[in-house]
This record gives structure tokens, C-alpha cells and sequence, in this order.
């Protein structure tokens, strides 16, 4: 239980007063349960009457039309339900409705917190830092971590790098508060510095913790961090530091926000693509990537779903175009590296994430799995409806899953390129036991993606390989969930640099008395 509103006497349309505060991640499914109880004050106060419960998630409440949801209460299985007066005091048994009675609905309303507005603006620079190049010097680089409640940390910002010195001076940066310290000025900020490598396998300097009050600090005066590895601290004894880190300036400003364009009605358009080549294995075969077990989800299907079940709650119409690439299509053969998993040209929408889930298996029933790897094709079909669309209305992410070296490399670049003038970001995730080198040159969070001499004019990629985050003891929904995490973690603030750079404000949320979004059809 997180808490209770007040009682309000002697009516059938109560308009509870208290509000409850929650911390909302767009990269997580936070599911909510709301119970509605009356209480008689002449009969039994300790045995309230059981009215109806309604079941949703958060996003479902901000994604609705002015972050307002309408739900029809129900009555749960006949069950023992628990009811206490206070989190305190001993639970009794509740009274039950009558099964198949109306119970009539409940109404929520979502809103944002002025804290969570502020964008904290900092630059920052290095010196005498630990040189871990053979030939040169380090190519360092910042990542910064938020804490989460249970002791564990979440990236929420990195630097770029800077090459060829032990001395770097990073360029200003900007983040939301919430995304640095959910609000909580207290909150401990980790920030590891590293020496960037191409294979991806970035060398650990050292690190250091901070917080938000302590960076503000800096409006006023320059603030040096000692950076520290534990194990060098732990194998040498003369061991001081591994150099230093000051901070140049510090800056907040209050800032549109994520909510806010959602609550203006912006949606969020969901593509899935998913890789049908060869190297994943017989379908038919339990060793295949594409396996369908009848007991477990494969790693494709966990990545859409993790991924998609989110997202869908931002998009009104539940429709989501999916595409398949590098299968050989019946009845004749035709290699397609853009292929409607549904199997219609006209009109790839797929019902919801199941409807997408059951199109991806009858897929996997009727095309021959082929090559090679294609990833221009897709990421210009959406580009091409991004493109249409430049009101702030719309924005459009991009799933791929695929599990092996990408065969088209330059042509990917530069359609990476070209779609990051446009409103959309692209989610990669990678499957199997592969090296996935060439994808960590897509995500530009080190090095921005560059196509004949032209450079994105935003960071749109995030790549994730999906064996970093599947649950050692096999627990799916876990894995599923650590996924979604990480690779969504970045969509709020990508859309939001599209609208600063487009200069485009959200649009007011509809007033107060006008028709909230209903729930959605079973």
C-alpha cells in the first residue's frame, strides 16, 4: 500500500482532494493498482465495503489525452482483501461486492512537479589524469550515474571524448535535474571517468560521487574532485589519485519538459524490426535465436516486448507498423530487406505488441531465413514518414533486433545521419553471442555518427546487447525488465533536443472538463 485519499461522506461521485507523489521513469512499466472502499461510520468501521479495484500503469495516465485516464472498476476474484484504517494498525477483512455488478469508474489525473523543470547546465575538466594508451596519451570521457532507491545506479549522461590528452576540457552540457537527481538534491551522483577505446572495451580510470546540492556549489566557486581506483588505492601504498576533475561552472534554468509534450498531446509512434537472416539458426531448431519455445519467450521476443509494452502506452491508436529483413519471401524467393510481418503491403500495423508478437511467429512459419544484413532499407521507411511530420505531434522510435555483424554499413551511416534532423530515434538490440563492434560506432554517445564528411545533428542511436541484461537465474520478466531500462532511458531526452532544436513548444493540454481517455478495448 502507498496510500490512501481521504473520506468523503454521503456520495456516489466523491472528488478526492489528496494527491500522492511518485517517482515516474518513462524507461520503466510502473504498475498501479487502486482499490475503492466505503466506509459506514454507523455500522462497522473496521469491515469497510469493497466498491471495485481498477489495474494500470503510470504511463498509461500520462500518455492519456491531458494525462487523464478514465477506468471502469471491477470487482477481483473472490479473494481475502485485506483493509486497515492506517499502515499502522491491524488489517481486517473487507466486504465484498456483488460479482457482475456495475461498480461504476474511477478518474486520474497525472501531473508533473515544478522541481522536475529545471535543467541543470555544467562543464567540467580533467587534469593529470592516468595515461592508459601504449602509444599517445588517454582519450577521456565521463559517465555519470544516478542512484536509485535499492543501492543501485543508472547512466543517465555521457560526455564526449577527447582525444589525445591527459588534460581534457569537456564542452558545456545540459540535463534535466530529475534525470540527474529525481528531485532529490541529497542523492548520490557517481561519475566514473574513462579512457575511450574503438572496440568498445573502455579502460576505467577511476571515479568519484558528488551530488546535486555539491555541484550547485559551483555557481559561486570552482569545485576539484579527486579521482579514484579502488584497486589501484588497494595495491599501492603510495597511491594518491588518478588525477583530477574540476568543475568550471554550474547553471539551472527551468525548461520544457517530456510530460509536458506528452500532456500536449504529442504521441509516440512505435517500429519494430526484426532480423530473419540465416545465422540465427533453424527456427525449428532449439539452438535458433528465433526458437519458439512453447515454455519461454526467445530473445527477440522478450526485446519487442520489454521494449513495446511501454512505448504502446504512449501511442493512442495501439497500431504499430512491424517489418522483417534479410528473408527469402514465398512463393518465389524474393530476398526483402523490408518485408510487413503481417505479410500486408497497404497496411503493416500490427494490433498492440501481441498483434505484433503473433505476425513475428507466423512470419518465422512462412519465410525462409537468408541474408545479409540491412539496415538502411527500414530506417529509411521511417525517416520517410518522420519526414511528414515536423508540428511536434509526432515522434517516432525505431526497434531493431538483430543478432550479427551489419552488412551495409556505409549506407546505415549516412540514413542515420540524414534521420537525425528528423523526429525519431532508433533502439538497437543485439542478440546472441556475436561481437557487436560495428554497433557501437551507430551509438554516438562517444562519438557522434559521421557520413562523407557530415555529422548527425543529434545523438538517435542507443545500442544494448541483450546478454548484458538476461537474468542469471531465468527470471524473464526481470531480464525484460532491466532491458527496457536501459535502452529507453534515453528517448525523453532525444526528444526533447529535436524540439529545442526546432524550436517547438508544446501545445496546451486540453481543459480540465473535457473527455478523458478511455480504457482500451479487450
Amino acid at each position: 500500500q502507498f496510500g490512501r485519499t481521504e473520506v468523503i461522506d454521503n456520495t456516489l461521485n466523491p472528488d478526492f482532494v489528496r494527491k500522492f507523489v511518485l517517482d515516474y521513469f518513462f524507461e520503466e512499466k510502473q504498475n498501479l493498482r487502486f482499490d475503492v472502499y466505503n466506509v459506514d461510520s454507523k455500522t462497522n468501521i473496521s469491515k469497510p465495503d469493497f466498491l471495485g479495484q481498477a489495474f494500470l500503469a503510470l504511463g498509461e495516465v500520462i500518455g492519456g489525452q491531458g494525462s487523464r485516464v478514465e477506468r471502469s472498476l471491477t470487482l477481483a476474484s473472490p479473494i481475502f482483501i485485506a483493509y486497515s484504517p492506517s499502515p499502522h494498525k491491524e488489517d481486517f477483512s473487507a466486504s465484498r461486492g456483488v460479482p457482475g455488478k456495475k461498480c461504476g469508474t474511477i478518474l486520474l489525473t497525472a501531473e508533473e512537479l515544478s522541481n522536475c523543470r529545471d535543467i541543470a547546465t555544467m562543464q567540467l575538466c580533467a587534469n593529470k589524469l592516468d595515461k592508459k594508451d601504449f602509444f599517445g596519451k588517454s582519450d577521456p570521457f565521463l559517465v555519470f550515474y544516478r542512484s536509485n532507491e535499492d543501492g543501485t545506479f543508472t547512466i543517465c549522461h555521457k560526455t564526449e571524448v577527447v582525444k589525445n590528452t591527459l588534460n581534457p576540457v569537456w564542452q558545456p552540457f545540459s540535463i534535466p535535474v530529475r534525470a540527474l537527481c529525481n528531485g532529490d538534491y541529497d542523492r548520490t551522483v557517481k561519475i566514473d571517468v574513462y579512457d575511450w577505446d574503438r572496440d568498445g572495451s573502455h579502460d576505467f580510470i577511476g571515479e568519484f560521487t558528488t551530488s546535486y546540492r555539491e555541484l550547485s556549489k559551483a555557481q559561486n566557486q570552482f569545485t576539484v574532485y579527486e579521482v579514484l581506483n579502488p584497486r589501484k588505492k588497494c595495491k599501492k601504498k603510495k597511491y594518491v589519485n588518478s588525477g583530477t576533475v574540476t568543475l568550471l561552472s554550474f547553471s539551472v534554468d527551468s525548461e520544457f519538459t517530456f510530460v509536458d509534450y506528452i500532456k500536449g498531446g504529442t504521441q509516440l509512434n512505435f517500429t519494430v524490426a526484426i532480423d530473419f537472416t540465416a545465422s540465427n539458426g533453424n527456427p525449428l531448431q532449439p539452438t535458433s535465436l528465433h526458437y519458439m519455445s512453447p515454455y519461454q519467450l526467445s530473445a527477440y521476443a522478450m526485446a519487442l516486448k520489454a521494449v513495446g509494452e511501454i512505448i504502446q502506452d504512449y501511442d493512442s491508436d495501439k497500431l504499430f507498423p512491424a517489418y522483417g529483413f534479410g528473408a527469402k519471401l514465398p512463393p518465389e524467393g524474393r530476398i526483402s530487406h523490408q518485408f510487413p510481418l503481417n505479410n500486408n503491403d497497404e497496411d503493416p500495423n500490427c494490433a498492440g505488441i501481441e498483434g505484433v508478437l503473433e505476425s513475428y511467429f507466423q512470419s518465422l512459419r512462412t519465410v525462409q531465413l537468408y541474408g545479409p544484413t540491412y539496415f538502411a532499407p527500414v530506417i529509411n521507411q521511417v525517416a520517410r514518414a518522420a519526414a511528414k511530420i515536423s508540428d511536434g505531434s509526432q515522434y517516432y522510435v525505431l526497434l531493431i533486433i538483430t543478432d550479427g555483424v551489419i552488412s551495409d554499413m556505409t549506407q546505415t551511416k549516412e540514413a542515420i545521419v540524414s534521420a537525425s534532423s528528423l523526429p525519431m530515434s532508433i533502439i538497437i538490440v543485439g542478440v546472441g553471442p556475436a561481437m557487436f563492434e560495428a554497433m557501437e560506432e551507430l551509438d554516438g554517445d562517444d562519438v557522434r555518427v559521421s557520413s562523407r564528411g557530415r555529422y548527425a545533428e543529434r545523438d538517435i542511436v542507443q545500442f544494448v546487447p541483450f546478454r548484458d541484461y538476461v537474468d542469471r537465474s531465468g527470471n524473464q520478466v526481470l531480464s525484460m525488465a532491466r532491458l527496457a531500462k536501459d535502452v529507453l532511458a534515453e528517448i525523453p531526452e532525444q526528444l526533447l533536443s529535436y524540439m529545442r532544436t526546432r524550436d517547438i513548444q508544446p501545445r496546451p493540454p486540453p481543459p480540465a472538463n473535457s473527455s478523458p481517455t478511455p480504457a482500451p478495448e479487450q
